[in-house]
C-alpha cells in the first residue's frame, strides 16, 4: 500500500508536465514531502518503469529508503519520463489518476 496520497502523486505528475522535471516548482513540492512520502514516490516510479514488479512494492519502498543518498527531488528530476512512470505505477496498482488530475 502506498503511503502517499494519489492527489500528491497527481500533483507531481502535473508539475512535471507543466514545468518540466528540473523546475523549481517540482523540486520545491517534492522537498516538502515527508521522508515516507518521498520513498513511496520513488518506489512508485520504479514500479512504473518496471524496475520492480507491483508485487515487490514493499521491497521497493524499503530500497528507496536505504538508497536515499541524494535529495529525492534531485534524483527524480534526472529521470526521463518521470510523469509517465508515476502514472504507470498508479495504473499497475489499480488507481486511475485521470480523475484526480482533473480535480487539481
Amino acid at each position: 500500500m502506498l503511503e502517499i496520497s494519489t492527489r500528491k502523486v497527481a500533483r507531481v505528475i502535473l508539475l512535471t508536465r507543466e514545468y518540466g522535471p528540473e523546475s523549481s516548482n517540482l523540486s520545491n513540492y517534492i522537498s516538502g514531502l515527508n521522508d515516507d512520502e518521498k520513498a513511496n514516490l520513488v518506489a512508485l516510479m520504479w514500479v512504473g518503469r518496471d524496475s520492480f514488479d507491483v508485487s515487490e512494492l514493499e521491497y521497493a519502498k524499503a530500497e528507496a529508503r536505504r538508497e536515499a543518498s541524494a535529495p529525492t527531488e534531485n534524483y527524480l528530476s534526472g529521470i526521463p519520463g518521470l510523469a509517465e512512470h508515476l502514472e504507470n505505477g498508479l495504473e499497475l496498482l489499480g488507481v486511475d489518476v485521470t480523475d484526480v488530475e482533473d480535480n487539481l
